[in-house]
């Protein structure tokens, strides 16, 4: 990943906007703001950035509109950024080709460490297409996750589940941290539904490639995949 990559952060709160970007050049990203929707499509045709952090609720064009227009033309890696909990607003954000989201509040760290994990596995695809864990294909435009060219009946929570797996292959996660990460917008649940997704993550690989143990369980800490 390039050490000047290039982050647009679309945002009209100053304060949210300032603090981000401190946090993306203190992590030596190049990092512009737009405040305002309308801006976005032709900045981007103009600038070419490595990556688009683009809020939900914008003045001039809402982020999903913004998101519609720039994958009319672009591939550029888009995080959406919502205040708002509800679950279609930020499936259709993915369905209409963003790579991953946020919920506020958020911590700035954690917005840092999600731009450079998207790069990263946007830098492996571009100098291996065909790189993948396993087997194991993550489209996160498509929202679709493929193993051995088997495309995957999968939930929302499950994809996000599988495509954390493959993100960090061989990282031991404990159900806290999965917690936090399928559900992002800091609901409460309990250990009993993260292992139910796990194990219903399990049979539908099974199903697919008759892998039983590609998801391992590590006892009294988490999960990992092999």
């Amino acid at each position: 990943m390039n050490d000047q990559a290039s982050v647009l952060v679309v945002e009209d709160e100053p304060k949210i906007a300032a603090l981000i970007c401190d946090y993306l050049r203190q992590s030596s990203f190049a990092a512009h703001t737009l405040d305002n929707g309308s801006a976005v499509d032709d900045w981007v045709r103009e600038n070419a950035p490595d990556l688009v952090l683009l809020d939900l609720m914008l003045p001039g064009k809402d982020g999903l509109t913004v998101c519609r227009e720039l994958r009319g033309h672009s591939t550029v890696p888009i995080i959406m950024v919502t205040a708002r909990v509800d679950e279609i607003d930020r499936l259709l954000g993915l369905e209409l080709g963003a790579d991953d989201y946020i919920c506020k509040p958020f911590s700035p760290r954690e917005v840092v460490a999600r731009v450079k994990a998207l790069l990263r596995r946007v830098e492996m695809l571009k100098t291996d297409p065909g790189a993948a864990a396993h087997g194991i294909v993550i489209d996160e435009n498509r929202f679709v996750a493929t193993i051995d060219n088997r495309e995957l009946d999968l939930t929302p929570v499950e994809f996000r589940l599988m495509a954390l797996f493959v993100d960090q292959p061989g990282r031991v996660f404990s159900r806290e941290q999965l917690m936090s990460r399928i559900y992002r917008d800091g609901r409460i649940v309990s250990d009993r539904t993260v292992d139910s997704h796990v194990k219903n993550l399990r049979h539908k690989i099974d199903a697919a490639t008759g892998r039983k143990e590609l998801i391992r369980s590590i006892y009294g800490v988490g999960y990992k995949l092999e």
